[in-house]
């Protein structure tokens, strides 16, 4: 049984930090392509970083900077550090696995509030 469980989520203050983890299970771990969403209420779910199997990142503009998406093959865990966090990046944050385009997996989500 495949699963993603997302942990780290809260609120915090604008320009604040949040470090968010997902543990996952059930499938190859270090060959999947892991990646974190958001979903803010009313709007369409966006990716926010990937990273591949061999540990190259991609960000959402929109986070470039300030958000930082590690794995750790090992402990099939995948991680997003968030500095500078703004009011816009509230949401809830998915984590993701895929391969080859046949394999998707999602975790339950994390909520994410920024707000004073």
């Amino acid at each position: 049984q495949v699963q993603l469980v997302e942990s780290g989520g809260g609120l915090v203050q604008p320009g604040g930090s949040l470090r968010l983890s997902c543990a996952v299970s059930g499938i190859s771990f270090s060959i999947f392509r892991m990646g974190w969403y958001r979903q803010a209420p009313g709007k369409q779910r966006e990716l926010v970083a990937g990273i591949s199997s061999g540990g190259s990142t991609n960000y959402a503009d929109s986070v470039k900077g300030r958000f930082t998406i590690s794995r750790d093959n090992a402990k099939k865990m995948v991680y997003l550090q968030m500095n500078s966090l703004k009011p816009e990046d509230t949401a809830v944050y998915y984590c993701n696995s895929k391969w080859r385009g046949d394999y998707d997996y999602w975790g339950q989500g994390t909520q994410v509030t920024v707000s004073s």
